[in-house]
């Protein structure tokens, strides 16, 4: 269930995503997006001889890159009337690499919300959490600008 942006206050909870499988088709996308071939991540017979994994891992940076339309699940936005811009990212760590097949999903909370002049400005704690794994993913804390 979303929750509305609005009404958010320092330390809630907005839950989980949906499961999303990153498959090889996703991560090969995201290698032609980013011009980032390196052979870990798109050379699938490699990896099987080579890699530590067995297997291809995603870019660190696609779950981060996934994270935008994650949160746009957890919320509400009347987008007639509001405006959530990408402000930045204040600490991101990679901890275990998502394997191809895995499935994710995010958590999120809020941190705090400042208001700022140009808009409210919130800090989200966001972790990506790998079926069956202990360790997440990635952790990070997200800046979005609500812009009314």
């Amino acid at each position: 269930m979303s929750k509305s942006l609005i009404d958010l206050v320092e330390g809630d909870e907005l839950g989980h995503t949906d499961w999303i499988t990153i498959d090889q088709q996703t991560i090969n996308q995201f290698a032609d997006s980013t011009n980032d071939h390196q052979w870990i991540h798109v050379d699938q017979a490699r990896c099987e001889t080579e890699s530590p994994f067995g297997m291809t891992i995603a870019h660190g940076l696609l779950s981060t890159a996934l994270m935008p339309d994650a949160f746009y699940h957890l919320i509400e936005l009347d987008s007639a009337k509001q405006t959530l811009l990408n402000y930045g990212i204040d600490s991101l760590r990679f901890l275990e690499p998502v394997r191809v097949n895995d499935r994710i999903r995010y958590h999120v909370n809020l941190e705090n919300k400042t208001t700022k002049s140009t808009g409210i400005l919130y800090r989200f704690n966001t972790q990506v959490e790998i079926e069956n794994r202990d360790k997440p993913a990635m952790i990070g804390k997200f800046l979005m600008l609500l812009i009314q």
